[in-house]
């Protein structure tokens, strides 16, 4: 049991023990037993803070369902080890370090001392932002609902956009809610704060804790904080002037909107699609040069260490810095003054090639179960699930049975990571001493 292993099959176990909460009769509203496949289906999507759905969350399932979702896409959202080590804690149970190093590789790096310190911080910031976000979408829907009502949606909610999982207890998302400026920035900002990463908050909080008490000297910013926070800005902006350029005259999207509306519209969409999963437009009626875009958007997904799949920004950035470097003609690929190790090269172009050829694999596989269903929707639903996004353009329903199995395995595979699920598979590697010769070959 390696690391690797260790977290795959800790997700695993949480993912079979929801399905079997949500095939429970008291899961569902009419009080029956549910398809397996819909509660492995639904358990898989909410672990995998997905958002991915066979049926209307809302209306198919009873209180205690919806609250077995809502507990799952917390521990998905926060992780398997980070579970696992704040339960150590509350026992008062001491962890060896090869947990420690498990609870750190599953954020992809050590950035506090100590797993103590990462889990209780980690935690600590989930619950302000899951509170805050919470009180005031309680606040908003009070104003249409009862409190027990308004309490329920907006915990609900807040804890789905916090942890990008995409799922909602309205059968159209947030459509009744797209010209709303509360909802669309309380609900992106949950998305974005979510997706960017503990560390990138953590080192924000200090940033304006050394602001506000003056201290001597320059906060330096790690190269993981500007690369996280200027890619996800400019995919945001670029994200939201394609799709108003794109949608401007859509009758089905944008058309019916005044100005407000549509950048507003827009805005939320691009946000949404770095693997949140709410929307705010139907998605299927979309045009097919927006939908081209928003697959791009769930493939690249959020940043490190946060709450979203996909193959993350700092990965998109290492990859076309490099492209950039190797077109200059330049043997270093430089971010920010810092150069970049080759390891981290390595790691970027495994976990993209990695993506794509899974993605290819399991868009071709229900593709041929599936075959009287349009290609690029097929594609569409398999880049969704692989980036844990969830956004649909109305086909995860209708698929067979067989088909829905594949997307159950691409959640998951997108959720622990391709290369974590092939160092699950293959075993750690081996440090070997053979030294091979080397020789060049023709290259593009």
């Amino acid at each position: 049991m390696n690391i690797a292993r260790t977290i795959c099959f800790g997700f695993l176990a949480v993912i079979a023990a929801g399905a079997i909460l949500l095939m429970m009769p008291f899961s569902t509203s009419d009080g029956t037993w549910p398809n397996p496949i819909v509660a492995l289906f639904t358990s898989t999507s909410a672990v995998c803070v997905t958002g991915l759905a066979v049926v209307d969350t809302g209306s198919y399932f009873s209180f205690w369902g919806q609250l077995f979702i809502l507990l799952l896409i917390q521990v998905g959202g926060l992780g398997y080890m980070t579970i696992n080590t704040f339960l150590m804690l509350l026992i008062g149970r001491k962890f060896d370090l090869r947990q420690k190093l498990a609870i750190q590789d599953s954020f992809d790096r050590p950035f506090l001392q100590g797993s103590r310190n990462l889990v209780r911080s980690i935690l600590a910031t989930t619950l302000v932002f899951e509170l805050t976000g919470g009180l005031l979408l309680i606040y908003f829907f009070s104003r249409e609902n009862g409190f027990d009502r308004s309490l329920w949606l907006g915990l609900f909610h807040s804890i789905s956009a916090w942890n990008n999982a995409g799922f909602s207890l309205f059968s159209d998302s947030l459509v009744p809610y797209q010209s709303s400026l509360f909802i669309n920035f309380v609900v992106s900002g949950l998305i974005v704060f979510g997706g960017i990463g503990y560390q990138v908050i953590i080192e924000l909080y200090l940033w304006l804790e050394n602001l506000i008490n003056k201290k001597n000297g320059r906060y330096c910013f790690s190269l993981n904080f500007k690369v996280v926070t200027s890619t996800t800005l400019v995919l945001i902006v670029m994200g939201t002037i394609f799709i108003l350029f794109t949608e401007f005259k859509n009758p089905q999207t944008l058309a019916d909107l005044d100005w407000k509306g549509k950048i507003l519209t827009a805005w939320f969409q691009s946000i949404t699609t770095r693997t949140a999963g709410f929307n705010s437009i139907d998605i299927g009626s979309m045009s097919v040069a927006s939908l081209f875009l928003v697959m791009g958007l769930m493939f690249i997904g959020a940043s490190p260490s946060g709450t979203a799949g996909g193959i993350k920004t700092t990965t998109l950035r290492i990859i076309a810095t490099c492209t950039r470097s190797a077109l200059q003609g330049k043997d270093e690929v430089i971010l920010y003054q810092r150069v970049v190790p080759v390891s981290l090269l390595f790691k970027a172009i495994g976990v993209t090639f990695g993506s794509a050829m899974f993605i290819a694999l399991a868009t071709i596989s229900i593709s041929i179960v599936n075959s009287d269903f349009p290609f690029l929707r097929i594609f569409f639903e398999v880049i969704s699930a692989f980036s844990t996004t969830g956004l649909s353009t109305g086909i995860t329903a209708k698929l067979s049975a067989l088909s829905q199995l594949i997307l159950i395995i691409t959640m998951y595979t997108g959720r622990v990571g391709i290369l974590v699920l092939i160092a699950t598979i293959i075993g750690d590697s081996r440090p070997s001493s053979i030294k091979y010769p080397e020789e060049s070959l023709l290259v593009g």
